[in-house]
């Protein structure tokens, strides 16, 4: 069961509040043609193949040195990965206004996305019961999840996952140090798992499967929850269910605890609290704290040993309401850490629970 209580709106501060626009990008490009490449023929990386690169061939030599991976097939590998443009134009983005609650939220929980997450939890029941029992992971959160990440495997990307990790690794300096790291966590995945790294799409940014998983965590945390001895996040749903409730199991998702309460906040106090949301989520402080401080959630919810956070929405262009946001609420920011898409994991689980 969904925890998650409301109370009336209170009426938001004048003041700007900013938020990431990253979580948005990265969910929409999942939901749309991959962009059109500008033009590489022109650019002069698009003519030189991975595997001549010296910067590659030390990859590859660094790589191999742990001894788990040969080097020429690595240097083989990636001589076949391609530069894309249109990845690092993805990337690069111009900053723009962060999006509000009330904009972000219609399409992520419309009554289409919960009729197919209804359709999804009717087919895979088994597996979502089973993941519960084990990891103690409502079925509605999992059905949420899959389906504001990928629609329930509609878009899943179109990317080669070697050319989007090739290309932001070794043509992407501000982040090469981590694409690096979930190059080789992808190629290590390939090697374990059986299958050819060449033939894998996904997003720009290299997250595979319905799940979106990197191949990091795709390593860590994805499970064979099927018992075919492999794990498949395309085309497998029951390991789907059971590496995203691993996931969240692992990042300490607290079975039956609450995930948002509606807070009421003393007048006296107010300016001063709404002075600690940072992009409309404050920093996580004991419940204590919040309540000497005039926060104080509206109605009786279970106490907690964890800290929690206050989280504001805008539920219009002046109107706003606030909410203590419980430990199970920010497992959810772990799997990606805007406080939009994590609020609208809850409110299409939900929907989803309150529609059967």
């Amino acid at each position: 069961m969904i925890r998650s209580r409301s109370a009336p709106r209170a009426r938001a501060s004048r003041r700007t509040v900013a938020t990431t626009a990253l979580a948005l990008v990265a969910l929409f490009a999942a939901s749309a043609p991959s962009a059109q490449s500008r033009a590489t023929e022109k650019d002069p990386r698009a003519g030189v193949p991975y595997g001549k690169r010296a910067d590659v061939r030390a990859f590859a030599a660094e790589i191999a040195a742990d001894g788990k991976l040969d080097r020429r097939e690595v240097e083989r590998t990636l001589a076949q990965a391609r530069f894309r443009r249109d990845v690092v134009d993805l990337m690069q983005r111009p900053y723009v206004d962060p999006p509000k609650w009330f904009e972000y939220a219609p399409p992520l929980v419309s009554a289409e996305r919960v009729a197919a997450g209804l359709d999804w939890w009717r087919a895979n029941e088994e597996a979502l019961e089973r993941a519960q029992e084990r990891w103690g992971v409502p079925p509605s959160i999992i059905v949420a999840i899959v389906g504001i990440e990928t629609y329930y495997g509609r878009y899943t990307g179109r990317h080669r996952v070697i050319d989007a990790l090739a290309t932001l690794a070794f043509d992407y300096p501000r982040r090469a140090p981590f694409f690096r790291g979930e190059l080789k966590e992808y190629l290590l995945m390939a090697h374990e798992q059986g299958f050819a790294p060449l033939a894998p799409t996904g997003s720009f940014a290299g997250a595979m499967g319905l799940p979106q998983f990197m191949p990091g965590s795709y390593r860590r945390y994805a499970v064979d929850f099927d018992g075919d001895a492999r794990v498949d996040l395309w085309r497998s749903n029951a390991d789907v269910i059971g590496s995203v409730a691993h996931y969240l199991a692992r990042h300490d998702w607290q079975p039956g605890g609450p995930l948002l309460v509606s807070a009421l906040i003393d007048d006296a106090q107010r300016e001063r609290m709404l002075r600690r949301l940072d992009g409309g989520l404050s920093e996580r402080r004991p419940l204590p704290a919040w309540e000497a401080d005039g926060v104080t959630p509206a109605l009786v919810a279970e106490s907690v040993d964890e800290p929690v956070a206050l989280l504001m929405l805008e539920e219009g262009a002046d109107d706003s309401s606030y909410w203590i946001a419980y430990p199970n609420y920010y497992v959810i920011t772990r799997y990606n850490r805007s406080r939009l898409y994590a609020t609208a994991v809850v409110r299409l689980a939900e929907a989803i629970e309150s529609a059967r």
